[in-house]
């Protein structure tokens, strides 16, 4: 079986020495601090996850303000130890305020880390509720006139009463429709002509002929 070739890339080269001198930079710190054994190994591991934690948050697009905010804080802290290692700090007489923060870092890290995990799973159900379409309400006919046509209402009287004033005006205009067309209204014309339904204009018709 033949070997895959291997591509050495220069960028991912670098990234590694980088990453390992800085890992053993944080150890060294950790360990100068008072930390031994695999705690000082547990710490680098920690700043640089809780690295990777924050970049994800940043590239995901939600909630960035926390994403920066714990990015500066790892950042920081890698920052810190690569310099204090430099010939800057006596590894041998590590000051106070120094192996207070080292201490610290754990719970600080875990609230980092804890926070960025909740927050991203409340940020997709909250993104799911709002990408969920609102319920539309049916739509309603503006008008009677628009209503689809029913069958025979058994319940529905035939012929519905008619006031006489307006059995009045319904033959007034069918005379006028009369004297004007020559033919006699009918129960459409009549019934646009007094914009009331047609139960009603049947009815008038009725007591017209």
């Amino acid at each position: 079986m033949r070997a895959l070739p291997v591509r050495l890339d220069a960028v991912l080269i670098q990234a590694v020495i980088a990453a390992a001198l800085s890992f053993a930079h944080l150890h060294d710190l950790a360990s100068a601090a008072g930390q031994h054994g695999w705690k000082a190994w547990a710490y680098p591991v920690s700043v640089d996850l809780l690295l990777v934690a924050a970049w994800r948050r940043l590239r995901s697009g939600g909630a960035k303000a926390a994403g920066w905010c714990w990015f500066l804080v790892a950042l920081t802290a890698s920052l810190g130890a690569n310099v204090s290692t430099a010939g800057l700090l006596d590894l041998g007489a590590v000051p106070a305020w120094l192996r207070i923060l080292v201490a610290g870092w754990p719970a600080v890290a875990f609230l980092g880390g804890t926070l960025l995990a909740h927050g991203s799973t409340a940020d997709a159900s909250a993104a799911g509720r709002e990408s969920d379409p609102e319920p539309k309400a049916p739509e309603v006919p503006a008008s009677a006139s628009e209503l689809p046509a029913a069958g025979p209402d058994p319940a529905r009287p035939s012929n519905p009463p008619v006031p006489p004033a307006l059995v009045t005006l319904a033959r007034k205009v069918a005379d006028e429709h009369r004297a004007r067309t020559g033919t006699p209204n009918d129960t459409s014309t009549l019934r646009a002509r007094l914009g009331v339904p047609l139960p009603l204009a049947e009815a008038i018709a009725a007591q017209l002929t």
